[in-house]
């Protein structure tokens, strides 16, 4: 094992040692972190479903991980038909709803050692990385996110170790590496051909049916969805710009096979034609989607494919020429700085016209050019943009699990994970407070609380 992996692998067993970021709630039996077989959750005002009325004192109880019933008033353990010692959270002065979902982040990346870090450093280094990301977003109420973009097993090992009780994290759900053409978004760029014939180059087709056979190879590494760059993107050094790069027939080959064995497409596009050649090849989301036009969204809108607009990034990395070069990306080579500075102000102009127009709008961030952890800044960005604080918490929420296929989450009802987060002010109010998420719940694992114990 490299020194800087152990390092990282050193700091972040300290970080969870010391109790900073994970509740000593969370029971561990056999060596497995499992729920405790019974809880209860007295709510002050509970949205259950985000997008209906939210009641005022409300009780949850919890079975095994999921939500067994709800009922109004606050309950007690023998009314519920519970034994007497299952435990009580007092959540009666906040605000408690479903947790948040993130449909776009990369877990692996943030690593914060400059460029080109992939090839210098195994797998696995990432893998710790993204333990690390997938904490922070935990901390942050995120409790299911997509990741879209990761190297070989990097993430599929986190997701099924989370899965399996090894270590606590949000629910994952992941793609692999990335479908790209040949010098596309996801491929790399300006390095040396013996070096690129080196590199495992995973996802990487050219033609109908080179494209299909990686569709299939993604799934059987584990693939959950499928992510496509269908354009250029605007980190990349490539010089061919954000135009669309796969043909309609490569596209609709890549969306007719990840359907057919059962897998939710979407694709990185910036630019209207490759959006348009999405929307032609049936894709179900939209990343991004920077430059669509009134059309493209009205087709999107009756076709029924969902945006994820990530539109919070400009606030992290700036929406003028000024803020941008002093940003955090101000080291970018000169090809990709100037694509991004094409950008402007145009996401949240681009959240606001789809939003007038009805296009389903599901949150991503593409963190962690938005912070790892500050995840719900895209809701703030959306309230700016328009929508109302109760349609931002949707996005976040119902409808990220409906555009992601993810049937567990996205709202408290009976069978469904108990999923719960909790706020000391409504954000109903003020849709800022989904910054400052004082209570987390996992698959009925308290992960963190607002500094009392469950009792």
């Amino acid at each position: 094992m490299r020194l800087s992996t152990f390092r990282l692998i050193a700091a972040t067993v300290a970080l969870f040692a010391s109790g900073a970021a994970l509740s000593q709630d969370v029971p561990v039996k056999g060596g497995v972190l499992a729920p405790p077989p019974f809880s209860i959750i007295h709510a002050g005002t509970l949205l259950a479903v985000p997008g209906t009325k939210p009641v005022s004192k409300a009780t949850i109880a919890v079975e095994k991980g999921n939500v067994k019933v709800i009922k109004d008033g606050y309950v007690d353990a023998a009314s519920l038909g519970l034994p007497p010692d299952t435990p009580v959270i007092d959540l009666t002065d906040k605000f408690v709803m479903p947790g948040f979902i993130d449909l776009h982040v990369h877990l692996s990346s943030g690593a914060e050692r400059g460029r080109d870090l992939s090839l210098r450093e195994p797998d696995n280094y990432f893998t710790v990385v993204a333990y690390r990301s997938a904490t922070q977003e935990l901390m942050a109420g995120f409790t299911t996110v997509r990741d879209l973009g990761s190297v070989g097993y990097t993430i599929f090992g986190l997701r099924d170790a989370i899965r399996d009780g090894i270590v606590t994290g949000p629910r994952i759900l992941a793609s692999g590496d990335p479908i790209s053409p040949t010098d596309g978004h996801a491929d790399n760029h300006n390095l040396r051909e013996e070096l690129l014939t080196a590199i495992i180059r995973r996802g990487v087709c050219d033609g109908p049916d080179e494209c299909q056979k990686v569709v299939r190879e993604a799934i059987r590494r584990g693939a959950d969805v499928i992510k496509v760059m269908a354009t250029g993107g605007t980190l990349d050094e490539s010089d061919g710009g954000t135009g669309q790069q796969f043909t309609d027939a490569e596209l609709e080959s890549i969306a007719d096979t990840a359907h057919s064995l059962g897998r939710k497409v979407t694709a990185h596009a910036h630019a209207k034609a490759g959006i348009d050649g999405c929307i032609r090849a049936n894709f179900d989301s939209i990343e991004h989607g920077m430059w669509a036009d009134e059309e493209t969204l009205k087709t999107m809108k009756a076709k029924g494919i969902w945006l994820v607009p990530t539109a919070a990034t400009i606030t992290y990395v700036g929406d003028t020429p000024e803020k941008i070069r002093n940003g955090p990306l101000k080291d970018l080579p000169p090809v990709s700085m100037e694509k991004v500075l094409k950008l402007g102000t145009q996401p949240r102009k681009l959240v606001k016209m789809a939003h007038q127009i009805g296009v389903g709008i599901a949150l991503g961030t593409d963190a962690p050019l938005v912070p790892h952890g500050q995840n719900a800044a895209e809701m703030v960005e959306y309230v700016n943009a328009g929508m109302t604080p109760m349609e931002a918490l949707m996005t976040g929420t119902v409808n990220a699990a409906q555009a992601g296929g993810i049937k567990v989450a996205g709202k408290l009802e009976p069978g469904l994970s108990a999923d719960v987060v909790a706020m000391s002010k409504s954000p109903l109010q003020d849709i800022h407070a989904v910054m400052d998420v004082g209570f987390v719940m996992t698959h009925g694992m308290v992960v963190k609380s607002f500094g009392g114990r469950a009792k």
